[in-house]
């Protein structure tokens, strides 16, 4: 059995990279998925948990933008330019990982007021959900392809690169 770049990232350097590229990310994403729920329906504007959802979309938003230009520059680019992909669940697997840059990068666009800002409450707050919603699958996509064998597809064994694993 052979396993995917992303998961073969999270399995080296414990618990360094399971920390850095999942834990952190993911902490802050569901902090700002949960506190989402009360500022919907509670129709919270302002108050500790409006604070949190804030802070934790800017901050998950510029941490995964640290992460996506690493691991673009040092895994991604050279695993196409050296053709070390392990066929289509490993593309899928860390694709939809880095694709995470959209909904998470989104927010913290939003949360800066970068756009959205002149918005009425009901699009922002729209907007944001969608963003949220779009983040939780696009991460469990690439969880669950991650997981796989990328056999199952056709793809090649734990053949590395110079760099990084992903």
């Amino acid at each position: 059995m052979s396993m995917t770049h992303y998961m073969q990232l999270l399995a080296e350097n414990q618990p360094w990279n399971l920390l850095l590229f999942m834990a952190i990310p993911v902490i802050l994403a569901e902090t700002v998925a949960i506190t989402e729920l009360a500022v919907l329906f509670g129709n919270e504007t302002t108050g500790p948990v409006r604070f949190l959802n804030r802070w934790a979309g800017i901050l998950v938003g510029l941490y995964f933008a640290v992460v996506f230009v690493y691991l673009t520059a040092t895994a991604a680019i050279p695993l196409t330019l050296s053709n070390g992909w392990r066929g289509p669940i490993d593309v899928i697997a860390v694709g939809f990982y880095l694709f995470g840059i959209v909904p998470l990068g989104g927010i913290a666009l939003l949360e800066l007021r970068v756009y959205g800002k002149g918005w009425p409450h009901r699009r922002w707050l729209g907007v944001h959900a969608a963003l949220v919603g779009l983040f939780l699958i696009t991460a469990h996509v690439a969880m669950i392809a991650g997981m796989l064998d990328p056999a199952l597809a056709g793809g090649g064994g734990a053949a590395t690169h110079q760099g990084h694993t992903m």
